[in-house]
């Protein structure tokens, strides 16, 4: 079978057993849903939607516990949307730049490691934004633009195991100016801040150690230059 091109989705049906391993490929991944989590306030309302626009295998779920959300959660795969249903997400098969969501519908859009894998930033902004609801807030984390994130990230992540080959095409990667700019033409005000994983929580993961979660977790830090989270709020109408 001929090798598949860098951020071709189907690499996830691949992994798919990886979602919930512990220490697995997607190990970082749940560190960053649950840094992630921690932007996120318990509902305002009964009811209230929590859109996990490319949801995965559901990692954001267990750290919503409590929070009082409806967690809706999208992705382009059904063997991630499987693992993401098991764990109480309502899964739906679908693209992040067409969401079968109506218009400011969500009070909270979750956009975890996702913004980096689209080919539309554009009209994945759009419609992120279209379907959040005045005052609502929008919660992200992706991967900088720039020599240093694509050296650690494909470079160095990909030798060490930080990331599986393939899966990051470095000319997707989003530059938070560009990113501020285009919520910004949306009505969302988008801050963002540098984020990287912890250092003892690294070398459990990497070294040989028994891998039981969570290894580590995702600390703020003041650059950028790599990974940063972002949040914000969509001006009233």
């Amino acid at each position: 079978m001929p090798s598949m091109a860098r951020n071709d989705p189907r690499q996830y049906d691949d992994l798919a057993d990886h979602w919930w391993r512990p220490g697995g490929h997607f190990e970082l991944l749940h560190w960053l849903a649950e840094a992630r989590a921690r932007l996120i306030p318990s509902a305002s309302m009964p009811g209230a939607i929590l859109l996990d626009a490319g949801c995965g295998g559901g990692l954001l779920a267990p750290h919503l516990t409590g929070k009082g959300y409806t967690h809706v959660g999208v992705d382009l795969r059904a063997a991630g949307l499987g693992h993401a249903a098991a764990r109480g997400v309502r899964a739906v098969r679908g693209d992040v730049t067409a969401l079968p969501l109506a218009t400011g519908s969500v009070e909270v859009v979750a956009a975890g490691e996702i913004l980096e894998h689209v080919t539309d930033l554009p009209g994945t902004v759009a419609e992120l934004s279209r379907v959040l609801r005045p005052g609502g807030l929008l919660v992200l984390d992706t991967v900088n633009d720039n020599a240093l994130s694509r050296f650690v990230t494909i470079t160095l992540g990909e030798a060490i195991g930080l990331a599986p080959a393939g899966l990051h095409d470095p000319a997707l990667f989003v530059d938070p100016g560009r990113l501020t700019k285009e919520f910004a033409a949306h009505g969302v005000r988008l801050q963002v801040r540098g984020a990287r994983p912890s250092v003892p929580g690294l070398l459990r993961w990497l070294g040989p150690f028994e891998k039981r979660s969570p290894l580590g977790r995702i600390v703020p830090t003041r650059s950028t230059a790599v990974l940063y989270q972002g949040h914000g709020r969509k001006e009233a109408a």
